[in-house]
């Protein structure tokens, strides 16, 4: 349940500029999930989010950015608990997770932001990435098997 609101918090200030932790706790209300003040703030804390101010309409949460995202521990773990088989089928990869916890690896996997990746499309325990190539999609295969072990 936690790597899947956390999931959705990244969702959340990817698509609406959330400028207090009162906001973003009711938009996870929104979304289904029951939270309190204190688990929104360690939420904020473990994703290491940061609020970016913009010129004339206060700040808002973001995610900050690091050097080598597939490197963070984190998102390691989401990806070790969640992934359990992988096969390229031309230019899709299809990520086999387990039960629940496909919107939580594939929020992961936009967050590494690799570029073979063009999108991910995830229901409950599979994910979707379409890659330019079947090639791409190899790749990407083998660089998740290497960060998963």
């Amino acid at each position: 349940m936690k790597a899947e609101r956390q999931a959705q918090i990244l969702r959340l200030i990817r698509e609406y500029d959330i400028e207090t932790q009162e906001e973003l706790a009711g938009k996870l209300e929104e979304s289904g999930f029951s939270v309190t003040q204190a688990t929104v703030s360690r939420d904020i804390r473990e994703l290491k989010l940061t609020k970016v101010g913009e010129k004339g309409s206060g700040s808002h949460y973001s995610i900050a950015r690091q050097e080598e995202p597939d490197e963070t521990g984190r998102y390691i773990r989401v990806l070790k608990d969640s992934v359990q088989s992988m096969a390229a089928a031309d230019n899709i990869l299809v990520v086999h997770t387990a039960s629940g916890m496909a919107m939580a690896a594939a929020a992961v996997l936009d967050e590494l932001q690799l570029e073979e990746i063009v999108g991910c499309i995830a229901g409950d325990n599979t994910i979707m990435c379409a890659t330019h190539s079947r090639s791409e999609a190899e790749q990407v295969m083998r660089r998740l098997e290497r960060i998963i072990g």
